[in-house]
Parts: C-alpha cells; structure tokens; sequence
C-alpha cells in the first residue's frame, strides 16, 4: 500500500455515511406515510359502520388509530352516509409538524 492512501477508507466512509443516513431517512419516511394511509383507509371504514349504525364516526375513528395519528384527526360524515377521515401524516422527527395530510372515504349502507 502506498504510503499517501493509508486511512482512504475510513474517508471515503465518513464522507458517504451521511448519504445513506439520509437515503434512510427517505425511506422510513415513505413507508410511514404508506403506514398511515393504510391506518386511515381503516378508520375511514370503521367510522361508516358506526355512522350507518347511529354512532359516533369520530370516536369509531380514534378507536382504530394508534395513539400518535390520533393528533390531526378530522372526521366528515356527510347526509348520505360518507364519511371521510383525514390524517396528518407524521414525519420521522415527532419535533416537526408534518404539513402533508392522507385523506379515504368510505361508505355503509344502513342494515348492510
């Protein structure tokens, strides 16, 4: 090994680490969001049963999120028995406020 190239390596490593940290990041942040779509089109469902049945949409909602995407929840029931749930989609650092929202829509007919 030339005398000039010891500790290339170790460089060349602390130079890409924060790279793929960040790719990292990415991510977890796409398959969180992917989460909470999920978790929201669920709740979307469970908040139609209930409406169809005569209960509460928003307190079925809140029942089928996990405790930290019940922050944000708004929940629309319309006359013709949609209901709409919208969530705010968490970002990696809880610190921050995340400004992209999921929305799904369901619907139950009454005594389907």
């Amino acid at each position: 090994m030339v005398r000039g190239e010891r500790g290339q390596a170790a460089v060349e490593l602390v130079a890409v680490l924060p790279f793929v940290l960040l790719v990292g990041l990415v991510l977890w942040q796409i398959a969180l969001t992917g989460h909470t779509l999920w978790t929201c089109a669920n709740a979307a469902r469970v908040a139609a049963r209930a409406e169809a049945v005569g209960q509460d949409a928003e307190r079925a909602a809140r029942s089928a999120l996990p405790d930290g995407l019940e922050r944000g929840l708004e929940v629309t029931a319309s006359a013709e028995g949609d209901v709409e749930v919208r969530l705010r989609v968490p970002l990696v650092m809880h610190r921050w406020g995340s400004p992209v929202s999921v929305a799904a829509e369901a619907r139950m007919e009454a005594g389907a």
